[in-house]
């Protein structure tokens, strides 16, 4: 319907008076942080020149064409015709894909050009081909020398034990000679001042300082998230210049170091893939961030906020910004530095080959120093990472390049990952390590030439899982991975979120609505496939009861499939078994979505918090027991973050699916769980553990189980079932109710049950805010939930909102 926007060509055009005598200085630029995509810039019907890519800073000289009174005009051309222009245009050999899966709805070689990728199609997104402004314009008028970037970056001199901070500002010098002067660096908090007598010479061109932080100051690093504070010191930097204004900068500097570890490991092939913070091992907890819109102007800070707030909320220290989408703006960045949220950075190349004819290198070339240079500064983030699963596209043959052609594509991977883009990186940024895929080999990849034979392979660097067809529930089809950096299930958002954008009609699983926008191939059969495994299916004879109960199925199968296989991940980082193991991330796919459609996604468009992101607060919480079943044995292993060990008591309990009352109860006292690890703590057969509470069989009975210690620490309570729900003996439909009132600014539920209820959902519909905890399983009559609002509402709003559901409300 709305297609021919995007394939029309568009002029955004004004009048402006300048707001300055133009006579009075010597440079005047026009400056756009970002268009979107390819346009010709005319002021005053002069052309200034033209840009190709989104992700570059533009900056015009119009000190010679500027007036009083000013026409500026940007002329676009359509992204998608542009794109199929340069493809045609390509002709000594095809780069591949041409066009997404038609399942996706897409427009085609979105490769060609240097654009958001995901804006021609994903498989969880719609094509929304954009074209405009879509960061700041200004007018720059200066005289004698302007600052263009400024960063800094923090080191440890191990040698010297002192931290030390390199400055580099690049600058544009107007006049014909050098400019000297004085730069003063100034950390109050730190007792460190520092002074430079510096010269700069015309044109553009950079100066930096090492600035040596002073000894006798105790400096507090920056740590991730669970791990530390995000300590932040406020410095200033003066540039007295003989010739024009003083410049002040202000700005924060961070300590902290990074370290990619890949060595050998005892009993294991291959080599290790974890990350050191200041010199301690963390595992990365966290997910896979996408862009918040289709339309990045209404991205906000209260946008970015809500979803990287909810990201920490979740015990998550790290986030991957996926390379289909876009480079983040600044506040996405401020946030995570002040979050402790560390980022894995990909540079914006996405499942496809790329040309490297000279004006594409060029371009990239030209992105790739810009982005490192605005962003170097932030100590979230943590790795730049040349693309998203290009060494695999070609490595697996995704599309099918007979062997003869292959070399040409080695070559130009190689020529634009390595020697472009990798060249840039380390020229401009020292400080944090760079991988040239994901998933990737790491030095292994490097040593076979930049391809591995297998990226996906276990013993090296990270990988990327998905399977869509075994039961989720069966830790045995997971990898035992180095660092899993992309794993998955779908779900559909809530029936509130969805209800926006649909009407009665579509409100049912076979929709016209709910195929359109579905854009993985065969996703929404898959979700029943998995969920069948486990659960019945729902037969309501109400079709909106039906689509609800569908709705809440696919999120319940959703949090259990990701609960399963990141709990396997962490009980694998400190143990190798037959050559696999010390796990040492979790990232799942994905944290937050582009529109309301099914999708991979913990949190809604809009930020509504999916069962998933509940589980997430659970399954990376900093103390977890965790269990799993081998052999009829049943292991629970004590999963750790904290950084000392605990002596810890285990309490097992069993419960009949027919009564609150336990069956029996366990504690195991003296139970040690080490720091930063993952232990076996308990291992019992599951026929002793029936045997031992008498009248269970495993289609009766589930097992719950928690760590508590001393001084208030405690884990979340975790459970293990015996068998399918679908099978289970003695589940009945119970009578949920509720109670709310207000405390201060949040809301207490007071829940109630006649019996048990696996996974209790409370949902408020369109009422924005997230519960302190959501999908549990109800094993005890009365339980207390906290609702915390992100706007203002009340008692009223919320009980009229209210819808409980669980398990045995789906017939």
């Amino acid at each position: 319907m709305y297609r021919w926007i995007s394939l029309d060509n568009w002029t955004y055009s004004r009048i402006f008076k300048t707001p300055f005598d133009v006579r009075k200085w010597q440079k005047v630029n026009l400056v756009f942080e970002g268009v979107d995509t390819v346009a010709q810039i005319l002021i005053n019907n002069i052309t200034l020149g033209r840009t190709d890519n989104m992700f570059n800073r533009y900056s015009f000289d119009i000190t010679s064409v500027i007036k009083e009174v000013n026409f500026v005009e940007v002329r676009f051309l359509s992204a998608v015709s542009y794109a199929a222009e340069q493809s045609r245009c390509h002709k000594a050999y095809s780069i591949p894909p041409a066009c997404p899966p038609p399942v996706q709805k897409g427009e085609c070689h979105a490769n060609f050009i240097r654009k958001e990728q995901c804006s021609f199609s994903w498989d969880w997104g719609p094509s929304f081909p954009t074209q405009g402004i879509w960061k700041d314009v200004r007018i720059e008028a200066y005289n004698h020398y302007h600052l263009i970037y400024f960063s800094l970056t923090s080191f440890f001199v191990k040698s010297a034990r002192q931290w030390s901070l390199e400055i580099e500002s690049i600058f544009d010098v107007v006049s014909s000679k050098p400019i000297a002067g004085l730069v003063t660096v100034n950390i109050p908090k730190l007792q460190t001042q520092q002074t430079f007598s510096v010269k700069l010479q015309p044109g553009e061109g950079s100066i930096v300082l090492l600035v040596n932080i002073n000894k006798s100051s105790s400096v507090e690093a920056w740590w991730p998230n669970g791990h530390g504070k995000q300590t932040g010191y406020n410095m200033t930097t003066t540039f007295v210049m003989e010739a024009g204004y003083q410049i002040e900068k202000f700005s924060k500097a961070y300590f902290r170091t990074v370290e990619l570890v890949q060595e050998p490991i005892p009993g294991s092939p291959g080599l290790s893939f974890y990350f050191r913070i200041n010199g301690r091992p963390i595992f990365i907890k966290g997910s896979n961030w996408i862009p918040a819109d289709s339309f990045q102007d209404r991205v906000t800070y209260d946008t970015l906020w809500l979803l990287l707030k909810s990201a920490a909320d979740a015990n998550m220290n790290a986030l991957r910004v996926w390379g289909g989408g876009v480079y983040e703006q600044d506040e996405f960045y401020d946030i995570c530095d002040e979050l402790g949220i560390m980022i894995w950075q990909d540079f914006m190349f996405a499942c496809a080959l790329y040309p490297t004819d000279q004006n594409y290198l060029e371009s990239v070339r030209a992105e790739v120093s810009h982005q490192v240079r605005r962003l170097k500064s932030h100590p979230s983030i943590i790795l730049w990472s040349g693309n998203n699963e290009n060494e695999a596209a070609i490595a697996s043959n995704w599309f099918s390049i007979p062997y003869a052609d292959r070399e040409v594509y080695v070559k130009d991977y190689v020529m634009l990952y390595v020697k472009n883009i990798q060249e840039i990186v380390l020229t401009e940024d020292k400080s944090r390590p760079f991988i040239a895929s994901s998933p990737t080999n790491g030095l292994e990849s490097v040593k076979e030439g930049w391809l591995s034979q297998n990226p996906y392979d276990t013993h090296y660097g990270d990988t990327h899982f998905y399977d869509y067809s075994s039961d989720c529930w069966n830790w045995t089809v997971y990898p035992k991975t180095r660092f899993a950096s992309e794993y998955g299930f779908q779900s559909w958002p809530s029936f509130s979120t969805i209800e926006k954008v649909s009407s009665t009609e579509d409100w049912s699983y076979t929709s016209n609505f709910s195929l359109h926008r579905q854009h993985h191939e065969n996703g929404n059969d898959q979700m029943l496939q998995q969920i069948g495994h486990h659960f019945k299916l729902p037969q309501s004879t109400d079709p909106v009861k039906k689509f609800k109960d569908m709705i809440y199925l696919t999120q319940v199968m959703q949090a259990q499939c990701i609960k399963t296989e990141t709990e396997f991940y962490r009980f694998s980082q400190s143990e190798i078994i037959k050559g696999e193991g010390h796990t040492m991330g979790a990232l799942y796919w994905q944290l937050n979505d582009i529109w309301q459609a099914p999708s991979w996604a913990s949190l809604e468009y809009g930020g509504k918090w999916k069962l998933l992101h509940y589980f997430a607060q659970n399954f990376f919480a900093p103390l977890l027991p965790v269990a799993y079943e081998d052999k009829g044995v049943l292991y629970i292993y004590g999963v750790s973050d904290l950084h000392v060990d605990h002596k810890l008591t285990l309490r097992v309990v069993v419960h009949a699916w027919s009564s609150l009352e336990p069956v029996c109860t366990l504690a195991e006292d003296g139970v040690i769980v080490k720091a930063q690890s993952a232990v076996p703590i308990y291992k019992e057969s599951i026929n002793d553990l029936l045997e031992r509470c008498r009248n269970c069989t495993r289609r009766s009975c589930v097992i719950t189980f928690y760590l508590v210690g001393e001084g208030g620490l405690q884990s979340p309570t975790n459970h293990h079932f015996l068998s399918s729900l679908k099978d289970a003996v003695g589940l009945e439909k119970t009578q949920l109710s509720a109670s709310v009132s207000q405390q201060d600014d949040i809301y207490i539920f007071v829940l109630q049950t006649t019996g048990i209820a696996p996974f209790v959902s409370l949902d408020v519909g369109s009422v924005k805010g997230r519960f302190s905890d959501n999908g549990f399983l109800m094993t005890k009559k009365k339980k207390v939930v906290v609702f915390y609002p992100w706007e203002p509402t009340s008692v009223e709003e919320l009980e009229k909102s209210l819808t409980l559901t669980s398990l045995m409300d789906v017939v």
